[in-house]
């Protein structure tokens, strides 16, 4: 159903519905591309959907949710979002993340990022960038973690790390479980 000499294979779930739907058709979708051609999954960002999805056969990405989600003041870090916006960060002098290289790290403090996002929409600008590095940060993090043949033990950990309380969200481990990762083991 699709022509061997196209170059990439496009998916989009931007209609799937729930969660237990989204990584069903996105499942079906790369147990059917070829494996040597990249696929591109379209409107998928968050942090958790990034792992499973690679772990399903996605290799590329696009999505707002970097710079949408920084917009509302939300900073991702490996423990999920940080609300800069909040009043308990207007005090807190630590970057973003100190493990982030990224030049809003390196320069900024949360309190006086708490300070801009709630005056000025510099704010945004310096937190889309940290986004965008997290982000980049993680998909660097996948690819290695496959290059080494350590994917496995990075989604492991990368749920420990997202979910202290192993309370991990169903759909995930379901989709996890598929490729023969068990979050719990």
């Amino acid at each position: 159903w699709y022509d061997r000499r196209v170059r990439e294979a496009v998916v989009s779930t931007q209609s799937t519905g729930e969660k237990e739907d989204f990584w069903k058709t996105v499942s079906l979708c790369t147990d059917h591309l070829p494996k040597n051609k990249p696929r591109y999954l379209m409107g998928v960002g968050y942090q958790v959907e990034l792992v499973v999805c690679s772990a399903l056969g996605c290799d590329m990405y696009d999505c707002v949710f970097p710079t949408r989600t920084a917009r509302f003041g939300s900073a991702l870090v490996r423990t999920g979002q940080l609300q800069l916006k909040n009043k308990q960060f207007s005090e807190d002098l630590s970057p973003i993340d100190s493990d982030c290289s990224c030049l809003t790290c390196k320069n900024y403090s949360r309190s006086y990022l708490h300070f801009l996002l709630n005056e000025d929409t510099t704010g945004v600008i310096l937190l889309t960038i940290h986004n965008i590095a997290y982000q980049l940060r993680l998909m660097s993090d996948i690819r290695k973690s496959i290059l080494d043949d350590k994917f496995p033990d990075f989604i492991k950990n990368f749920f420990l790390v997202m979910f202290p309380d192993k309370k991990y969200p169903s759909w995930a481990s379901e989709a996890l479980n598929s490729v023969g990762v068990d979050l719990i083991s």
